[in-house]
């Protein structure tokens, strides 16, 4: 099993700047995704941003310009840094990662428990 802890969130004003880490633990062998999703009050869940461990990154438009995701592949941790946050950002963070337990073994998805921000305006 894998464990995916977040933290980091929390309230902030509009035009302010927060930063989200994930750390993984458990059965890994490597992780070929990490990154973060969102859900806000009525919406689906949404990409925000995602990177592999070779470094390419998958982010939404949203995002872009605003917020920057890095990994910290030695620690199996990624972090989301997030400025320019508009209320439009408000949402339950998710930490998420494509997991493989061992070499020949399929990738497995997980997910974060979630982390709450909230921009104020």
């Amino acid at each position: 099993q894998v464990q995916l802890v977040e933290s980091g969130g929390g309230l902030v004003q509009a035009g302010g700047s927060l930063r989200l880490s994930c750390a993984a633990s458990g059965s890994i062998f490597s992780v070929d995704i990490m990154g973060w999703y969102r859900q806000a009050p009525g919406k689906q869940r949404e990409l925000v941003a995602t990177l592999t461990s070779s470094g390419s990154i998958n982010d939404a438009d949203s995002v872009k310009g605003r917020f920057t995701v890095s990994r910290d592949n030695a620690k199996n941790t990624v972090y989301l840094q997030m400025n320019s946050l508009k209320p439009e950002d408000t949402a339950v963070y998710y930490c998420h990662a494509i997991v493989r337990p061992w070499s020949a073994a399929p990738p497995n998805r997980y997910w974060g428990q979630g982390t709450q921000v909230t921009v104020s305006t």
